[in-house]
């Protein structure tokens, strides 16, 4: 008799680990896909002269909650009839949001220290005229002078600050999406 628990132990490792392997692995395939999505349209938007980090890169924002439920979605249907569990759908949501803003921010990072300063000082100029033009609502508002001089101050100049900022948006979204969807696809 236990000769034949021992025999059987090995599969049964193997196959409590294939379900996790399979979750990474998904998470990967949606996560950094997402991010590579998020990089080539910064990339498109410099090639066309538009501004790339301006306010048509924050369209890229909406790729990793998308990849999430992707990738929530294909977990489900690799556990049908059961379904994946809480645990896993969650954990396939989560690691694609970090992998995906993970990706693109070092992506934006990558293309800004290649593209140099002067894309960076055209977004700058062309953000502090957007900000000259809402001034006046600002000030309108209690504390509207700090809030606009904070807003001023806080415009990105930098590639590590541009990276910064991509990567707390992209996380910041995706995780939004990962909770529901990770409740939603758990059967």
């Amino acid at each position: 008799m236990s000769t034949i628990l021992l025999y059987h132990l090995p599969n049964q490792v193997n196959s409590a680990s294939e379900p996790n392997k399979l979750t990474v692995r998904h998470a990967l395939r949606y996560g950094i896909g997402a991010g590579f999505i998020c990089v080539i349209w910064v990339i498109v938007l410099y090639l066309t002269d538009n501004n790339p980090y301006g306010p048509k890169r924050l369209l890229s924002v909406f790729v990793p909650p998308l990849a999430v439920l992707l990738c929530q979605w294909a977990i489900r249907r690799s556990f049908l009839p059961v379904g994946p569990g809480l645990r896993r759908a969650l954990l396939a949501g989560i690691l694609t949001t970090v992998l995906a803003a993970v990706t693109s921010a070092a992506g934006i990072y990558g293309f800004a220290r290649i593209t140099g300063q002067a894309p960076i000082d055209r977004h700058l100029a062309e953000m502090k005229v957007l900000l000259e033009a809402s001034k006046a609502e600002f000030v309108k508002q209690p504390g509207g002078q700090e809030q606009y001089d904070r807003a001023r101050q806080s415009l990105a100049h930098t590639p590590q600050a541009l990276a910064s900022d991509d990567f707390e948006k992209k996380l910041l979204f995706g995780l939004l999406l990962s909770f529901p969807g990770g409740v939603f696809f758990r059967k």
